[in-house]
């Protein structure tokens, strides 16, 4: 039995498209989790980038056939648990956090608790939040920061125990940004069935372009710098608030 989101009468079964893409992106996740276990890290990585485009849709998904259930979200944020949240620190924790002992898989935990905590908090302001912004950093953009560094460190020859360290600080900083009071823009304001110019496209296309030159480390700057973003623009409202 499935409450609906619109009506809050319980259906018979359940919707299966969007939960397809629910239940492909926590497939992603758990697939990242035993690449990692098999030192397979370039494969865990791309996997989450999978459960992100996968997490992406189902939403979309769900909006555009109306078939937004209670029951869908409520899977939804369970598999960003998975894909976000879990995936991404026992990927990290697998290739070199271990080696550190203690402050290792503290690092790890503490991303994973603050995807946690951000999760629930999202889910318990949803109906109140502006929808133009986020509070704190999004799990799926944290995640992708840590699935990056991972790929770009593997792609290039690096060893995990000299990177152990700056894992361990991605991994942290991650966390805590996502449980962060910082305000992070959601983009959902962007037009996406308006007209737009030719030249657009045009910079679609050479996007991808790029990105499909080095895809690791151009995804993890992508990433790195709307992480940065907030601080910055936190700090600099405070600048200007003092100025006043």
């Amino acid at each position: 039995m499935e409450l609906d989101a619109h009506t809050g009468r319980r259906g018979r079964g359940i919707y299966l498209l969007p939960n397809l893409f629910t239940t492909a992106a926590l497939f992603s996740g758990f697939y990242a989790v035993l690449a990692a276990m098999n030192s397979q890290f370039e494969k865990a990585a791309i996997a989450i980038f999978i459960a992100m485009i996968l997490d992406g849709l189902d939403g979309r998904v769900a909006r555009l056939t109306n078939t937004q259930t209670a029951f869908g979200a409520e899977y939804d944020s369970l598999s960003d648990m998975v894909a976000f949240g879990l995936a991404p620190a026992l990927v990290m924790y697998e290739w070199a956090l271990h080696s550190l002992g203690k402050p290792g898989w503290l690092a790890a935990f503490i991303y994973t608790a603050g995807a946690a905590l951000r999760l629930a908090r999202f889910n318990s302001k949803l109906d109140v939040a502006d929808s133009n912004y986020f509070q704190g950093l999004p799990s799926p953009s944290a995640a992708a920061i840590v699935a990056a560094s991972v790929w770009v460190a593997v792609d290039n020859d690096m060893t995990a125990p000299h990177m152990a360290v700056i894992g361990g600080i991605v991994t942290g900083v991650c966390g805590l940004l996502m449980v962060s009071n910082i305000q992070y823009n959601s983009f959902k304001h962007i037009d996406l069935k308006g007209k737009v110019p030719f030249v657009a496209l045009v910079g679609i296309a050479l996007v991808f372009a790029i990105i499909l030159m080095e895809p690791p480390l151009i995804l993890f700057l992508v990433f790195a710098i709307y992480a940065l973003s907030g601080p910055v623009g936190a700090a600099r409202s405070l600048i200007q608030q003092k100025e006043k």
